[in-house]
């Protein structure tokens, strides 16, 4: 028996399937087709076997689990479908089949197509790239929401932000959700509420439905007015399996809309808390200011005290007091020293018996004790007479004393010294200063001093 010409060796059926098997995977890619369903059937295992035919041809098909529990729809006999898969071949039968990862109706196939060409060439633009994002204002204060006004989910929104946030304000902006005039209708509405300035955040709302029902939102003129927008935009188109061209322009996609208005509002009960945190260190810096400022206060009134005339005498008056203080309890030391000193030299003397040199030494003692007495009064004598000068050295800069002289102090009814008479007028009244009380005067008339005059000292 010859050998297989190409192989070199004799082949079985099941070596002859696994060749043509490898070859068939090799050779083709991943392929779409579009057919009539036959044969359909559906055994315990969950798994899809089928037939894909049309009037000249068909061919075995096979969606195995779990893809085959993800279809939107229930695949019947007669149905026309567009599917996806890769060319096999099953060994046991020497049959080639498809296995398929996807499968759709063939009335959204076209669709399909379009979607997918339309979005990978915006995508190629970098028309959905996330620097082009804009982050979502963690607190807005008013939310446009582009919906339709009747339909569950503007309700399912306004009840959402009702209980979460109930201050965040919301304009229904009403437009159709599907048809061939809502795209134009949603971006001319999206165009106006820009235009206004009205809002923080504009949402895009819809519930789900077919790739049909969805198609206004896949408009490539709205998704570039997404895009564009100084708002941040909000998708939240059909449920969260549901994919649009408006999800990948808008700032951030929302599976479904009550999530859209959960992302938005936030939880009144943090706020709450933020609100609670910021007032307690509102309160602590109020409280930081208040210390300093009387701190303030008091230094500059300390201030302010020490220089007015009587304080300033009162301060000499004390220092005097201490200096005299002082002078006592040196001098009366000194005295203690010399009494010490005469009773060492009195017991001396005593110890010696100098009799004769006693009545001198009484008499040297009568001396030194007035000695420190008339010392004391010499000292507290030219202590007085320096304060006194002082005292006058005071009364001749004191304000009070230049008023005993004839002058007076001229103050406004606000308290303001006068300097000028520009800080007068006709009609005001002053109060005039003197040594022993005040005068309240009228101005009746002001006359300036000439310039060319020169003024009296």
């Amino acid at each position: 028996m010859d050998a297989h010409p190409v192989t070199g060796e004799i082949l079985s059926p099941g070596q002859l399937n696994a060749l043509a098997r490898d070859l068939l995977e090799g050779s083709f890619p991943l392929v779409w087709v579009e057919a009539e369903l036959g044969n359909v059937a559906r055994p315990a295992s969950g798994h899809l076997y089928l037939t894909l035919k049309d009037e000249r041809a068909q061919v075995r098909a096979a969606m195995f689990r779990p893809k085959s529990t993800w279809l939107k729809f229930q695949p019947r006999e007669g149905m026309r479908v567009l599917a996806r898969g890769r060319v096999t071949l099953y060994e046991a039968r020497g049959e080639y089949q498809l296995v398929l990862d996807h499968m759709e109706e063939a009335g959204e196939g076209a669709l399909r197509r379009a979607f997918e060409q339309l979005k990978a060439r915006l995508q190629a633009e970098g028309l959905f790239d996330a620097g082009r994002k804009r982050p979502l204002p963690r607190y807005p204060r008013r939310i446009g929401l582009l919906t339709s006004p009747t339909g569950a989910v503007v309700r399912d929104v306004l009840s959402v932000l009702r209980r979460r946030l109930p201050l965040l304000e919301v304009d229904v902006l009403p437009v159709p959700v599907q048809g061939d005039t809502a795209a134009a209708q949603i971006r001319g509405m999206l165009s106006r509420a820009i235009a206004s300035d009205r809002y923080d955040v504009l949402v895009l709302a819809r519930g789900g439905g077919s790739l049909e029902d969805l198609w206004a939102f896949n408009d490539e003129q709205l998704a570039r007015a997404i895009a564009a927008s100084p708002v941040p935009v909000v998708s939240a188109v059909g449920h969260e399996t549901d994919v649009s061209l408006s999800d990948f322009a808008a700032d951030v996609r929302a599976p479904t809309p009550s999530i859209a208005a959960e992302l938005l509002s936030g939880d009144q009960r943090e706020l709450q808390a933020r609100l609670a945190q910021w007032r307690h260190r509102l309160a602590h810096l109020q409280q930081g200011r208040l210390q300093q400022t009387g701190q303030r206060l008091d230094r500059a009134w300390l201030r302010l005290n020490a220089m007015r005339p009587a304080a300033r005498l009162a301060m000499l008056a004390q220092r005097q007091q201490a200096a005299r203080q002082r002078l006592d309890a040196l001098l009366l030391r000194q005295l203690d020293n010399r009494v010490q000193l005469l009773r060492r030299l009195g017991a001396m003397l005593e110890a010696h018996n100098p009799r004769r040199r006693l009545a001198t030494v009484s008499q040297r003692l009568h001396t030194l004790r007035g000695r420190p007495q008339a010392a004391i009064g010499q000292h507290l004598q030219r202590e007085r007479l320096r304060l006194d000068g002082l005292a006058r050295s005071m009364h001749a800069v004191s304000p009070l004393a230049t008023i005993a002289r004839g002058y007076a102090i001229l103050r406004d009814e606000d308290g303001h010294v006068l300097r000028s008479v520009e800080q007068t007028g006709a009609g005001n009244r002053v109060d005039a200063r003197l040594h022993d009380g005040s005068l309240i005067l009228q101005v009746e008339h002001v006359r300036k001093r000439d310039p060319a005059t020169p003024s009296r000292s």
